[in-house]
């Protein structure tokens, strides 16, 4: 049985090893044609907490390791954008 891949980008960085994706859904209603946004909020984890708030990351399906978390990372397709020098962008 092959297992599930899901790319999803992480909301919550806060819990250690563990790590909040959401995967965006898109798809149109079969009758009124009306596209519908919905999202799935899964929980993964993250070994050497590498991941961060913002990152794109793709994740596999895995044993259950507790009572949420049912995936583990495979990688970060793309980091966050980080805010480069975001004191010099303030214009007093």
């Amino acid at each position: 049985m092959m297992r599930k891949h899901l790319t999803g980008v992480v909301t919550s960085d806060k819990m250690s090893k563990s790590r909040r994706v959401e995967v965006a859904r898109v798809y149109r209603h079969p009758k009124y044609g009306k596209t519908i946004r919905r999202r799935i909020v899964c929980h993964m984890h993250d070994e050497n907490n590498e991941t961060h708030v913002g990152d794109l990351v793709e994740m596999i399906e895995s044993r259950p390791l507790s009572k949420l978390k049912r995936w583990a990372l495979v990688k970060i397709v793309q980091p966050a954008a980080k805010a480069a020098g975001s004191a010099a962008d303030v214009v007093g």
